[in-house]
């Protein structure tokens, strides 16, 4: 593992929850709904920002958010103090978001990303190879979109939320082997698609 992941799976795991979390959240499992809107109203941002990364629709995304807090309500009973509070929601945020791109796959709806947020991803190709303007973001909305959910979701976590190997399987629950393979795949799926584009004279 590189010294950055190191660096950053370190303060992963370093992560606390606080004092205030922990009796915010006894109140919670108490029954306590007021308690619960101090847990959103500290973490809604957040939890914004990441399911942003799924999709730029402000109804889709709004939409989200709240399902992200249902859902942690809701499993408030099983959580266990030994897991960072952050950590444990970012997990069902996560999981709500993979959700939506697996519906998205069966419908056949895309989700929009802009280019700043991926154009670096293929940092394996040459300069030639990479889009370089804002007209060719549609092309990447849609390469982007021919990808499997699983792979769009490693490539999120990996280069976007630029987790550590560990965090990523932490959050999403797979082996680090796992999801070192699902980079790889994802990363060449990505290559091809965009080499393809090229030869189309879409690039």
């Amino acid at each position: 593992m590189a010294e950055q992941d190191v660096a950053e799976s370190n303060a992963f795991q370093g992560a606390i929850t606080s004092a205030d979390d922990l009796q915010a959240i006894q109140h919670c499992q108490n029954g306590d709904r007021e308690a619960f809107r101090h847990l959103v109203h500290k973490y809604q941002h957040q939890v914004a920002a990441i399911m942003w990364k799924f999709s730029r629709d402000p109804v889709i995304h709004e939409e989200m958010i709240q399902d992200v807090f249902v859902e942690a309500f809701t499993s408030l009973p099983n959580y266990r103090p030994q897991a960072p509070f952050f950590h444990w929601l970012s997990r069902i945020a996560v999981r709500v978001g993979y959700r939506l791109w697996r519906e998205q796959k069966q419908e056949r709806k895309y989700p929009q990303v802009s280019l700043e947020d991926w154009d670096h991803i293929a940092e394996g190709a040459d300069d030639s190879d990479r889009l370089a303007s804002r007209e060719a973001a549609d092309i990447l909305h849609r390469l982007l979109g021919q990808l499997p959910p699983r792979d769009r979701l490693v490539l999120t976590l990996r280069f976007v939320e630029e987790r550590s190997v560990k965090e990523t399987a932490d959050l999403t629950g797979w082996s680090q082997t796992l999801v070192k393979v699902q980079t790889l795949r994802a990363r060449s799926k990505l290559r091809k698609l965009f080499d393809k584009a090229q030869l189309k004279g879409e690039l």
